[in-house]
């Protein structure tokens, strides 16, 4: 069966700091009474590296919306080094490819050397040249966009992918792992299901078992342009839930862990605008322009990260407070929220969850 409820607990690959889990503890507390000032730290954060991509893939938002390059400061990380022994994780991604940073192994080796839990998805196109960093700075999850379990459907919707070099790429680092005998790094593939590619969603699963995988997510595509419109599953359900079906048989025999989103009309979030959401709460997300949004698939910008003196400030300011208080009121959430279409949180009984033409779905990202 596959695993289609999003819990607030973060994935756990090797044991946390006594600190750090009663940091969690707390942070899920004080989420699950509605806190709008919080005492705890968040559990993670999230920094996107750079908005811009080595590919140019077919279904990608960015082809949709207008926006200046930007890339992450790494001296934005010295006002997060105040709670770095607080938080489980820092993870890695947005908009764009976040390997393609030219700091970016610096960057693992210093959330390593604070012993803090490292994730970061990726196209896979540089993992040749990460493999000896991903081991030596212990990263323990990262995740492989790919859209289907062969080369010609991958290098047609993930436009520049040497489907052959992903492979290999990863064929090293599970090889490696295995004769190191580590249970990490945590792999996974992230599937982005469409009317094109969904019936290879059981083929990805016989994939990720033959490369040594542990995981495949499947991720229902968002269309933000018209000519995206014939690919979304919205009106196709008897045929995603064939391809589920098949898929989650496979992942059953063979012990991979699939991760599913809801079939519209079964997710239970029912008619409100999306599920219940504790992204303002568990996680602290900072925009490679260096905006803080509540997440990456919302375009409203709290502030600055200049704005604000320390991390304490950020964490309790009047925007994240408001936030907080409106984030899951009918009638109060801002409306970028009110259509969510973020993969954990989104309402698949929605249409506005598979369809984002002509709205503002993106940050506008300032130099």
């Amino acid at each position: 069966m596959a695993i289609r409820a999003k819990t607030n607990n973060l994935i756990q690959i090797r044991p946390l700091t006594g600190r750090r889990l009663a940091n969690s503890e707390h942070n899920r507390q004080e989420m699950k009474n509605g806190a709008t000032v919080l005492t705890s730290k968040p559990q993670r954060l999230v920094f996107e590296l750079t908005n811009a991509c080595n590919l140019n893939c077919l279904m990608c938002g960015r082809n949709s919306a207008t926006f200046e390059l930007t890339r992450f400061n790494s001296e934005w990380f010295k006002k997060f080094e105040p709670i770095m022994s607080d938080i489980e994780e820092v993870t890695l991604m947005g908009w764009g490819e976040p390997t393609i940073h030219p700091q970016f192994k610096e960057m693992l080796q210093y959330l390593h050397e604070r012993g803090i839990r490292k994730y970061f998805c990726t196209n896979g196109m540089r993992l040749d040249v990460l493999k000896d960093a991903i081991f030596d700075y212990e990263v323990d999850v990262f995740a492989v966009s790919m859209d289907g379990a062969d080369a010609k459907t991958n290098e047609f919707l993930r436009r520049g992918l040497n489907y052959q070099k992903v492979i290999e790429g990863l064929k090293a680092i599970t090889n490696e792992k295995a004769l190191r005998g580590l249970n990490f790094p945590h792999i996974n593939f992230v599937m982005t299901m469409m009317k094109s590619n969904i019936r290879q969603l059981p083929d990805m699963v016989d994939l990720a078992a033959e490369l040594g995988l542990n995981e495949v997510k499947g991720v229902f595509l968002t269309a933000f342009s018209e000519n995206l419109l014939e690919e979304t599953l919205f009106d196709d359900m008897d045929l995603v839930r064939y391809c589920f079906g098949q898929a989650e048989e496979r992942a059953a025999k063979l012990g991979i862990l699939l991760k599913l989103p809801h079939q519209r009309g079964e997710d239970p979030a029912g008619d409100a605008a999306h599920k219940p959401c504790f992204t303002a709460w568990r996680d602290f997300f900072l925009g490679s322009d260096g905006y803080v949004r509540a997440c990456m698939s919302s375009p409203e910008k709290l502030f600055h990260i200049d704005q604000y003196p320390d991390f304490e400030s950020m964490w309790n300011s009047r925007e994240y407070q408001e936030w907080r208080a409106q984030v899951n009121v009918p009638g109060k959430m801002c409306p970028s929220c009110g259509r969510c279409y973020q993969s954990s949180f989104a309402n698949w009984n929605k249409e506005h969850a598979f369809i984002q033409i002509d709205t503002e779905f993106s940050p506008k990202w300032e130099k």
